[in-house]
């Protein structure tokens, strides 16, 4: 087994990136003395750099030349490309040679579901199809559910947190990258007003403005972090949280790779493609028997028909309600 070298590629995004470590951490369990390389685009390095299965990074920007030829020299024995877009088609092309083993997207089928409510798509979770690109190799699932690896120095600091949180709290994952993902704020000033336990919110520098909105209702249960930390900071809160709330996005999955229970609300996107927390405890919270859901497999910058009945439908009550359940004592264990 000594001397192989693998390549894995997946260039973007957060959650995308993080539902992918599994791979890693088996292809690594499977060949322990083989060298395991990792391409992706720099903006996301800092989800990677702390993996200890990984022996190389390689970060894109606009240089995917120059990377190929870097490719070229570094004679991979196998390349999994857990992407599969017309970058790394072109990368393909470009190592003839080289054994190369695609991720299967399933964006027909996706397209299928989202314009004509056709669920075609495999009970299988995205993870599991991931690894789907490594069977060939005998290397199997240690069913140990998702990495997520924090350098000490991108840790949080114990003052960070207010001492009003400091025996637990809820975090509130308000941002996404698409609108359509996201709770508005008229429900999330809902929720924050019945959830009677410390809050921090978490998102970017852009959800920063209705952080400080939901704050102002209870500046004292509520600690608005958004656009305050970094992503690996803004994990190690998720890791330190007693619940997490998060629409369908990156600090989900990382809340997963913890362990966290979660409690997970969908817009636009669904269960059914397959990118659920993976491996940990959770419930799903969702309008169903709304016609128009999907209407995306990613997300759109404003409702498709003007309503956004799959979010502004959503029951504040049941997720608070289960919150409380939740809190109740020996409920957790």
């Amino acid at each position: 087994m000594a001397g192989k070298k693998f390549l894995i590629i997946r260039f973007s995004s957060i959650g995308d990136i993080v539902l992918t470590t599994p791979v890693i951490r088996n292809l690594r369990k499977g060949f322990p003395e083989a060298e395991i390389h990792y391409l992706t685009k720099k903006k996301y390095y800092p989800i990677l750099k702390a993996n200890p299965y990984i022996d190389k990074i390689i970060l894109l920007e606009d240089d995917l030349p120059e990377i190929i030829e870097g490719l070229k020299e570094a004679q991979y024995s196998e390349v999994i490309d857990l992407h599969h877009n017309l970058r790394t088609i072109r990368i393909k092309k470009s190592l003839r040679k080289i054994p190369f083993y695609s991720f299967k997207k399933l964006n027909f089928k996706k397209w299928i579901y989202t314009n004509f409510k056709i669920n075609l798509l495999p009970h299988k979770h995205i993870v599991d199809r991931y690894m789907d690109t490594i069977n060939h190799l005998g290397v199997l699932n240690d069913g140990k559910g998702l990495d997520y690896f924090i350098a000490e120095e991108d840790r949080i600091k114990d003052e960070d947190i207010p001492f009003s949180h400091s025996l637990g709290f809820v975090a509130l994952v308000i941002g996404a990258a698409h609108f359509t993902k996201r709770m508005p704020l008229n429900k999330l000033q809902e929720l924050v007003v019945k959830i009677n336990f410390p809050i921090i919110l978490l998102g970017g520098k852009e959800d920063e403005e209705i952080g400080m909105q939901l704050a102002a209702t209870d500046d004292v249960k509520i600690y608005n972090s958004c656009g305050k930390f970094s992503l690996n900071e803004s994990a190690d809160i998720i890791r330190r949280a007693t619940l997490v709330i998060s629409n369908d996005t990156g600090l989900m999955h990382i809340a997963a790779a913890f362990k966290r229970e979660i409690f997970s609300v969908w817009g636009n996107t669904v269960p059914a493609f397959g990118m659920t927390p993976y491996f940990t405890s959770y419930r799903d919270f969702q309008v169903n028997k709304l016609w128009c859901r999907p209407c995306s497999k990613t997300g759109f910058s404003k409702c498709p028909l003007g309503h956004f009945k799959c979010m502004q439908q959503q029951s504040t009550d049941a997720i608070s309600q289960q919150a409380v359940e939740f809190f109740k004592p020996g409920q957790r264990s």
